[in-house]
């Protein structure tokens, strides 16, 4: 190899590493600028499949924040969601958290829905009007259930 594709290939190098880093800072979202004004809310969902750590949380269906951790409420057997929002978006106490899917196939993510109410949520609150995760699966099974008891009472003389 000669000295100038080893500088060549070294420089490509270095800009594949550049582009890689730039990528990683962009997905953690350090470049957006609200990681120091924002605040965490509490969600407690009866069931939160398919939201982990770093869902996307979302409003009128722009991203405003993530999921910053889940854990198992000891004393109610809910999940604890917690949601940072940015300082700049101010949520009415009567707010809901729901849980969404993106499609059959696609992922999950927290959609708010802000209320009316003319008191504002604070950092720490717990948004009470919440909607756990609809499985698919059990949605079929009820259906299949309840074709099939009405066929069987159909039936019967």
């Amino acid at each position: 190899m000669t000295a100038a594709s080893e500088r060549a290939e070294l420089w490509v190098g270095g800009i594949v590493i550049a582009v890689a880093a730039g990528f990683l800072v962009w997905s953690t979202g350090a470049l957006s600028g609200r990681a120091g004004d924002s605040y965490q809310l509490v969600a407690s969902f009866p069931n939160v499949d398919g939201i982990e750590k770093g869902t996307e949380v979302r409003l009128a269906g722009v991203r405003v924040g993530r999921v910053d951790q889940i854990s198992l409420n000891p004393q109610t057997y809910l999940a604890d969601a917690r949601l940072s929002i940015p300082g700049d978006i101010a949520l009415p106490t009567d707010s809901a958290a729901l849980i969404q899917s993106d499609g059959l196939l696609g992922g999950a993510y927290i959609e708010l829905r802000p209320g009316g109410a003319a008191d504002l949520l604070a950092a720490g609150d717990e948004i009470e009007d919440v909607q756990g995760a609809v499985s698919l699966l059990t949605l079929m099974m009820k259906f299949v259930d309840s074709k099939a008891s009405d066929d069987a009472a159909g039936a019967q003389p």
